[in-house]
């Protein structure tokens, strides 16, 4: 089997592997600054009082470390992070301040869109990374399965019966896949 490389098989257009890396390290620091922030309007609306409170603070450690992580990254790799942070930060508290006011069911359905969202666009990056950045696909690939764990959380905990399901889900997936596309570029 022969070693493969990050990136090549890029077409021409493509951003170069360096700036593949660039935007992978930034959208995912950016995405787990978002998870948390989300999760932390969730508790601040649903309280200790829920009875998914226990669950939504796991969530939120996972996603803390998952950001550590990456902030660590965008440090040693010399990555510049989202100028959309700012945004992030109000934008992920408000999603889940939201949908927390909209009952438990609506808070995991929030958490089954962006987590359906997120492991798709880890599993994209899992393919692209080569033998080269084999430390940094593991780490996503590990990252991709506690999103996993999380979507399957909110399905076990009644997502689907959020009311109306359907548009929320569809609706926090569109600004999902949006959020990724301007974290990887501004």
């Amino acid at each position: 089997m022969s070693k493969t490389t990050t990136g090549e098989n890029l077409m021409p257009g493509d951003p170069s592997p360096r700036k593949l890396l660039e935007r992978m390290i930034r959208v995912n620091h950016a995405g787990e600054f978002g998870a948390v922030r989300i999760y932390q309007g969730q508790l601040a609306v649903l309280g200790r009082k829920s009875a998914n409170a226990a669950t939504l603070r796991h969530m939120e450690e996972q996603e803390q470390e998952h950001l550590s992580t990456f902030k660590t990254m965008i440090a040693q790799r010399r990555v510049r992070p989202t100028a959309l942070q700012p945004l992030w930060h109000i934008a992920g508290f408000a999603l889940g301040a939201g949908t927390a006011l909209l009952g438990e069911k609506a808070a995991m359905a929030c958490t089954v869109a962006v987590e359906e969202v997120i492991d798709g666009h880890y599993a994209e990056q899992v393919k692209l990374l080569g033998e080269d950045e084999a430390e940094l696909r593991q780490t996503v690939e590990k990252f991709r399965i506690e999103e996993i764990e999380h979507r399957d959380i909110g399905l076990a905990n009644g997502a689907e019966q959020a009311p109306a399901y359907p548009v929320l889900s569809a609706a926090i997936k569109t600004g999902c896949k949006l959020a990724i596309w301007l974290s990887e570029r501004i």
